[in-house]
């Protein structure tokens, strides 16, 4: 079975392009980062694949942003009988791959790295300067002060952190963040 794979970082782009015209019988799609592969359509992939199944995805990139993943995931798939081939990169793996090959994923997969860590870099190179300019004011809070008040009333009371991030409409470590935060301003990071 041709199986194939598709990762984009955020829930708005655009997944059409990546594996458009290669024929694919099973599609798993995943709109969640690449710096780590807990990724949940990542593990269903791994759980439904077999022996002599094709995993086919558009490049490295899209399976992890990572040095450790691209090889950890490509040995778990060919562990399993399944061959792995990146499209773009116009490599397969079979589990009894050359050493050459080897190198390539490990080449590839630490390019990946290095545009994940160019990418933090100008996105905090950014905020650093549209705070200069007074343009960048973080994220806005998710409680407003009056319920930050409550909810640490609540909490006070006795009241389940869970039960509190459900009525609120945040999660649990938001509302843990807003108990240890000292003042609701402080709560908007």
């Amino acid at each position: 079975m041709r199986v194939g794979y598709v990762r984009v970082s955020s829930i708005d782009q655009n997944t059409v392009r990546q594996l458009d015209g290669v024929d694919v019988e099973r599609l798993f799609v995943d709109k969640a980062s690449g710096k780590d592969s807990a990724r949940p359509q990542l593990d269903e992939l791994i759980a439904f694949v077999r022996d002599g199944d094709t995993v086919l995805v558009h490049s490295m990139d899209r399976l992890a942003r990572n040095l450790d993943d691209p090889r950890r995931l490509v040995r778990t798939l060919t562990g399993k009988g399944a061959r792995v081939e990146f499209v773009k990169e116009q490599l397969t793996f079979t589990g009894e791959d050359s050493p050459m090959a080897t190198l390539l994923l490990s080449v590839m997969g630490a390019f990946a790295e290095f545009e994940r860590a160019l990418i933090l870099e100008r996105q905090r190179e950014g905020i650093a300067a549209a705070r200069q300019r007074g343009v960048y004011t973080g994220r806005k809070p998710a409680l407003t002060i009056d319920q930050t008040a409550a909810l640490r009333e609540r909490a006070a009371a006795g009241a389940r952190k869970t039960d509190l991030a459900r009525e609120f409409g945040i999660s649990r470590e938001t509302v843990y963040h807003y108990l240890r935060t000292p003042d609701a301003a402080a709560a908007t990071s």
